[in-house]
């Protein structure tokens, strides 16, 4: 069994990994608002846990640097003032070097604490250092994804990261539905193993029978919607969405680049390359997604649908916390043992709900508590997990969440409909 302290090791060289062919210069930019620098990412999950579980249980505990209090604090109101985050790319200094500094600092800190002898009877700790070591996972994946934008913005559409090949045969995989009987069915995550406090408690939810699509939407099935007008036809689009469609301009997923009658391109963390037809479309909004379903003559599924689906169809995600699956979505490749394609390791999958409590959901005391409960107003469920999430990281209960405007988190389709019903094509 893996111990805490060899889990820590592995996490944090994990997010370093990611980080390690970026230039200082590509670890400082934010190019929007939404983005945070490399740099930050790696200094705030080291904050964290400088913050949370150093501050509370290292004897003799003195602050690293301050200022770090101020620059690295993300959102937690509890734990002081915080610097704007429009604002974090203007923060040149501490450097990529020093954030890296920081790190090991800490690392080295909480090494001494998770390798003590009382550990086995400090649950407290523990159960503090696995939410930790989850809230770094998120954020290796938020690395990704806001790298990707700020390459996007550069004109020589640099690569993040060599292509890698992998194994087995891809595409071609067949659009089928998978039919799910209705009834009272059970949702959430029963606490046996780590869940964030948003996937709790169980509760009962009555679904009526659904048929969920076996794999995600293509490309291909994209541009079909595209030369269908799509982007035009505003009785296809929630009243919100079609105000996003004009007033900024959409035309296509967020990083399609029309090459000047020379057929779409795709821009990608390994490079600029023309579009895939087998590849799943990625980094489209809910409003977006919710505009294909109705065009495709089907619908989004309830999260409470999607997590029924995978636990009856799904084949249980690969764990290890030292990888993540590819840099780009994979097409579909059929699997013996596995009947929804695509569930954990291609891309997170709007749905259409709502980002709400559960019944019973309450508060966690203290600064953790800030973590999810207060964003539940104004966003949309995702679920599964993305080629970019760590491997081992996602699970059938597992809630993502992001306004529905939202298109730099590799968010994909996957369709439902109710029993009976037939979809386009």
């Amino acid at each position: 069994m893996t111990s805490i302290a060899d889990r820590y090791e592995a996490v944090r060289r994990m997010t370093e990994s990611l980080a390690e062919p970026l230039s200082p210069e590509d670890q400082t930019v934010q190019s929007m608002p939404d983005v945070s620098p490399t740099k930050w990412h790696r200094a705030h999950v080291t904050w964290f846990f400088e913050a949370f579980i150093l501050a509370q249980h290292e004897a003799g505990f003195r602050v690293h640097d301050e200022t770090y209090w101020l620059l690295f604090n993300s959102y937690y109101e509890a734990m002081g003032p915080r610097y704007p985050r429009p604002d974090r790319g203007l923060v040149t200094r501490p450097g990529a070097a020093e954030v890296g500094a920081y790190r090991a600092a800490v690392d080295e800190r909480m090494e001494r604490l998770l390798r003590s002898p009382d550990l086995d009877r400090r649950a407290d700790v523990t159960s503090l250092v696995e939410l930790g070591l989850n809230h770094e996972q998120q954020h290796q994946e938020l690395l990704l994804m806001d790298i990707a934008h700020v390459l996007s913005r550069n004109p020589q559409r640099p690569s993040a990261y060599p292509e890698t090949e992998h194994g087995g045969t891809y595409g071609g995989v067949r659009q089928d539905w998978l039919d799910v009987d209705g009834g009272i069915v059970e949702i959430g995550a029963d606490g046996a193993d780590f869940a964030f406090d948003n996937e709790m408690p169980t509760h009962d939810v009555l679904l009526r029978p659904f048929r969920i699509a076996r794999r995600l939407v293509t490309n291909a099935e994209w541009l079909d919607f595209m030369e269908d007008g799509g982007y035009d036809r505003a009785e296809l689009w929630l009243s919100d969405g079609w105000a996003r469609v004009r007033a900024e301009g959409w035309r296509a997923p967020l990083y399609w680049i029309d090459d000047d009658g020379g057929g779409w391109q795709e821009h990608t963390l390994n490079g600029t390359r023309p579009v895939r037809l087998e590849d799943p479309v990625v980094h489209v909004s809910h409003y977006e997604a919710d505009a294909f379903a109705s065009w495709a003559g089907a619908r989004l599924p309830t999260e409470f649908e999607w997590e029924t689906a995978a636990r009856l169809h799904g084949r249980a995600p690969d764990a290890d916390p030292r990888r993540i699956t590819s840099h780009h979505p994979l097409p579909a490749r059929e699997r013996p043992d596995e009947t929804m394609l695509q569930a954990y390791d291609t891309c997170w999958q709007w749905t259409s709900s709502a980002y709400l409590p559960y019944p019973g959901f309450r508060v966690a005391d203290g600064a953790v508590g800030e973590y999810n409960g207060k964003f539940m107003s104004g966003q949309m469920v995702l679920r599964g997990g993305a080629c970019v999430t760590p491997m081992g990281h996602a699970r059938a209960t597992y809630r993502n969440f992001f306004p529905p405007h939202s298109r730099w988190m590799f968010g994909g389709v996957r369709l439902a409909q109710d029993a009976g019903d037939a979809a386009r094509g």
